[in-house]
């Protein structure tokens, strides 16, 4: 509706200059040539017959036809075969059929029409042309030639002056890299470039975009889509307010509100600032970024100040980088580090720069952390270097597991046993079924392995050179209830998927 009543307006707007003009001026249409002259009442008191090669002026435009009706009085005449209009030294307009209004100067054409304009070939069967606007006007289907980019249409209109193609309902325009099929579409000759004012796909060989509202410059491969358009291929889309694509450099930039889905590895990605690199394999997304990674069972919210995804050729998602300020949250697993990786080919999750997890009642650090992943479920993590779980024990008491390095297994997202390796200690109070307080069991060994079920420990065993002890909580110091490197690190636990976004606060 908004594009017809824009199309009225024109006309009218087109009329108005018309009349206007027509007050001022008008010019007779001459006859300048014809092999035959005849007369016959029966054809109109004023209607003249003109047979072979007819040419006929008014002003500096020739027409030209095999034969022809011409009525002097009304200014006016009707041409038939091989019909001939020398608009200017670009533009000609060929038909089989021809009205002419001389006061109008509206010309209008019925039957393999062709408009050629310099680069430029119009095919319809009925066009109107108006020499006074410059424009021509098709409403029964229309071909467009323009080099390498061909334009079909059910409705167009012409501007001869700025070579400005306006088209309607079921266009498309294709050339050798891609299919574009919209609503509403201007084509500019000049400079090649493509305008959508409405619903569009545009159909690459190895992607689709939808928009509704951008351009696309033909010439030098580049384009500008607004109002949340899309850029999807075999495994990913991506949403944006507005994208920027050059194919020249392969490089693109989305704005506002940005979304990257990848259903291979159903991960999705957010932020409101992005930028990718096609040759070389890579993108970002900055801004309030997160990535989720989702299934049927739980999802992983991971935020970053930004994210990176690496790719291969064939546009596969190879490598997700988190870096500054990662925090993630699952029900079942909780986290923060200074950076991340996830390995989509392997499925391994690494974390660097002080790792903090926490999974249930349980606290992990370590210099850095390896979760494996199957199933979009944590099967394992390795932690290596001064690898450390605490978990509660009471107000001011902590379980505390100390190592060179551990394995942790998981089963449904829950921790259920750890095996640690090199120079493990352990901090355990031992309690009743009631909770009362045994005592405390300090233990050193090469290696150990803890059993965890439902967040709490079950069992330890000991591997090699066991040291271990059992005293009472009163005969031990604050001090040596605290294994080496001990931090309790509850305020930075994200309580839910909003706090992953929670700053940390400066200990200065």
């Amino acid at each position: 509706m908004v594009n017809k009543l824009r199309f009225i307006l024109l006309l009218l707007g087109a009329f108005f200059i018309l009349t206007s003009i027509v007050a001022q001026q008008k010019s007779k249409v001459n006859i300048e040539h014809a092999d035959y002259f005849r007369y016959n009442a029966k054809f109109g008191r004023d209607i003249q017959r003109l047979i072979g090669n007819v040419v006929i002026r008014q002003d500096s435009t020739l027409f030209s036809c095999d034969s022809a009706y011409i009525n002097e009085a009304k200014n006016s005449f009707e041409a038939f075969s091989n019909v001939h209009i020398k608009v200017n030294d670009t533009v000609d307009v060929y038909g089989s059929r021809l009205l002419y209004e001389g006061n109008t100067k509206i010309a209008e054409f019925f039957d393999s029409v062709k408009l050629v304009d310099k680069n430029t070939v119009l095919t319809t069967d009925h066009l109107i042309y108006n020499r006074i606007t410059k424009t021509a006007f098709y409403d029964v289907g229309g071909k467009i030639v323009n080099k390498d980019n061909i334009l079909v249409s059910k409705s167009g209109l012409y501007f001869t002056g700025t070579r400005t193609f306006h088209f309607w309902h079921d266009v498309v325009l294709t050339n050798p890299d891609q299919e574009t099929y919209s609503d509403t579409l201007i084509f500019n000759t000049n400079n090649e470039t493509a305008y959508f004012l409405g619903p569009t796909v545009i159909r690459g060989k190895e992607s689709t975009i939808y928009c509704e509202y951008g351009w696309y410059d033909t010439k030098n491969d580049k384009s500008k889509l607004v109002k949340r358009p899309s850029i999807t291929n075999s495994d990913q889309t991506i949403t944006a307010d507005s994208l920027h694509y050059d194919n020249n450099t392969f490089f693109g930039k989305a704005m506002g509100n940005v979304q990257v889905v990848d259903t291979q590895h159903k991960v999705i990605i957010t932020g409101r600032k992005g930028e990718l690199w096609d040759k070389k394999g890579m993108s970002y997304v900055t801004d309030s970024a997160i990535a989720i990674t989702y299934d049927g069972h739980d999802s992983l919210f991971i935020h970053a100040d930004t994210m990176w995804m690496n790719f291969d050729k064939d546009r596969k998602a190879k490598m997700i980088r988190a870096y500054y300020g990662v925090r993630f949250y699952r029900k079942n697993l909780q986290g923060k580090c200074d950076s991340l990786s996830y390995n989509m080919t392997d499925s391994t999750i690494k974390l660097y720069e002080k790792p903090v997890l926490w999974s249930g009642k349980n606290q992990l650090t370590s210099d850095s952390i390896a979760i494996a992943v199957s199933g979009n479920r944590v099967d394992s993590l390795m932690m290596y270097n001064t690898a450390f779980i605490v978990s509660k024990d009471s107000t001011d008491t902590f379980n505390q597991i100390r190592g060179k390095n551990m394995i942790a297994y998981f089963v449904k997202n829950e921790l259920t046993k750890i095996n640690v390796n090199g120079n493990a200690q352990t901090i355990y109070y031992v309690r009743e079924d009631d909770g009362y307080l045994i005592g405390v069991d300090l233990a050193e060994s090469s290696s150990m392995t803890i059993k965890i079920k439902n967040n709490d420990i079950q069992s330890i065993s000991y591997q090699l050179s066991v040291n271990e002890d059992m005293f009472p909580e009163k005969e031990l110091t604050k001090e040596e209830t605290r294994l080496k490197d001990f931090s309790w690190q509850k305020e930075l636990r994200p309580a839910n998927k909003g706090d992953i976004f929670k700053k940390e606060k400066s200990k200065n």
